[in-house]
C-alpha cells in the first residue's frame, strides 16, 4: 500500500509501498479516505513528540471498514467510520468509567503506532473506538472531527460550561481554535477570537466570533471588548505566551482551557496568584470519547456548525511533506484545516 514515511526526525516524508498492516484481533482496517494534516503530526516529525521510526503519520481519519478482527462485533467491512484520535484499550478501569481519552494503555494512530497517511491503517479497540458516521457527512470534512473539533467540543461541554450569552476567549485560530469558535458560536456564546493573522481572524469572523483581537499582548482589549474578561478562554495554539495571556484573559471565576500543546510544559510560568485571587478554573483537555461523538454529530447535522468552512484545503498525499514543513512559521495568508483525499492524484 501506499504510505507518506520518514525514517528520521525532521527528515523528508516521502510516499513509498510498504506492506499492509495486520488486523487486530479486537480491531479493524481502516481504508482512509481522508485525513487531516494537524499540528500535532508536526510535533511528532520535529521530535517533540517521541514515535518508533520509520514513522507513518495521521490521526484524523474518515475511511471505510476494509477488515475485521475476529473478537469485533457490531461492525463489518463496508461501514463508514471515523476514530477519535485516542483510542482507549476499553478494558481498564478508566475506559470503564467513560474515559477512553486518557486511558493509560491507549493506542494513537500516527504515534502509538502508524497512522492515516496510509491506505490503510490499524485501530484497536474497535468497539470502544469507532464512530458510524451519518450518510450526508462527506470524507473531508469528517476527517475533522477526530482530533482538532472533537478536542474542541468537548472543552467547551464538558470543562468551560459556557451560559448562554456568556463570554468565550480563544487564543489562536488554527484548525482547534478555529473549531473552538465556530462551537461556541453555536452553543450560544458571545466568542472574541484573538491571532496574529488578518486571515485567520476573516474565518474567525465567518465562523461566528463576535469580535477579534489582533496581537501579541491581547488581554487589555479582551478585557475591554468582555466588559471584564472572558468567563472561559482557551489556549489553542499552546505557547507560555498563550498560556498566560488565556489566564489572564479571565474575569474573575473564570475557566481556561488548556488545549494546544507546549512544546516545554516545565518553562511554563502561569499566573497563578491571578489563579488563586480570582478563584480560577485550570483544565486540560485531550479529545474525547467515541461514545460521546453522537451529540456533537447532532450539531454538526443541525447545521449550527459548518465543518466545510473549517476545511481550508483539500491536498493530496504527496503535498503532505510541504504541508508539514509550512507549519514551521504558520502562514499569516491562510487559514482553516487542510485534509488530505487520498483519492487525489499527486500535484506534480
Amino acid at each position: 500500500m501506499r504510505a507518506l514515511v520518514y525514517d528520521a526526525v525532521g527528515a523528508a516524508p516521502e510516499v513509498r509501498q510498504v506492506p499492509e498492516p495486520a488486523c487486530p484481533a479486537d480491531g479493524v482496517l481502516v481504508a482512509v479516505a481522508a485525513t487531516g494534516v494537524c499540528r500535532s503530526d508536526w510535533h511528532a516529525w520535529r521530535g517533540h513528540d517521541p514515535v518508533v521510526l520509520p514513522h507513518v503519520g495521521g490521526h484524523e481519519l474518515a475511511g471505510t471498514v476494509a477488515a475485521v478482527g475476529p473478537e469485533v462485533r457490531g461492525f463489518a467491512v463496508g461501514d463508514r467510520v471515523t476514530t477519535p484520535f485516542v483510542n482507549g484499550c476499553g478494558r481498564c478501569a478508566v475506559c470503564a468509567a467513560g474515559n477512553p481519552q486518557v486511558c493509560p494503555d491507549q493506542t494513537q494512530p500516527g504515534f502509538t503506532g502508524p497512522g492515516s497517511f496510509a491506505d490503510l491503517v490499524a485501530l484497536h479497540a474497535a468497539e470502544v473506538n469507532l464512530v458510524r458516521l451519518p450518510d450526508a457527512l462527506g470524507d473531508v470534512p469528517a476527517a475533522a472531527l477526530g482530533c482538532r473539533f472533537a478536542t474542541a467540543y468537548r472543552a467547551l461541554t464538558a470543562h468551560a460550561r459556557l451560559g448562554p450569552g456568556q463570554w468565550l476567549a480563544v487564543h489562536g485560530c488554527g484548525g482547534v481554535g478555529l473549531s473552538a469558535v465556530a462551537i461556541g458560536a453555536a452553543l450560544g456564546a458571545r466568542v472574541v477570537a484573538v491571532d496574529l493573522s488578518p486571515a485567520a481572524l476573516g474565518l474567525a469572523r465567518e465562523l461566528g466570533a463576535e469580535a477579534t483581537v489582533q496581537g501579541r499582548d491581547p488581554v487589555a482589549e479582551v478585557h475591554q471588548v468582555t466588559g471584564g474578561g472572558a468567563h472561559a478562554s482557551v489556549d489553542a495554539y499552546g505557547s507560555p505566551g498563550t498560556a498566560a495571556a488565556s489566564v489572564r484573559s479571565l474575569r474573575r471565576r473564570g475557566r481556561h482551557l488548556q488545549v494546544g500543546l507546549l512544546l516545554d510544559p516545565a518553562g511554563t510560568s502561569l499566573p497563578m496568584d491571578a489563579v488563586v485571587s480570582r478563584e480560577l478554573e485550570l483544565y486540560g483537555s485531550h479529545g474525547m470519547a467515541a461514545a460521546d461523538y453522537p451529540p456533537m454529530l447532532a450539531l454538526v447535522a443541525s447545521g449550527a456548525v459548518r465543518l466545510d468552512r473549517l476545511v481550508g484545503r483539500v491536498i493530496s498525499l504527496d503535498e503532505v511533506p510541504a504541508a508539514l514543513a509550512a507549519m514551521d512559521a504558520p502562514s499569516a495568508a491562510t487559514a482553516g484545516m487542510t485534509v488530505v483525499d487520498l483519492a487525489l492524484a499527486s500535484s506534480g
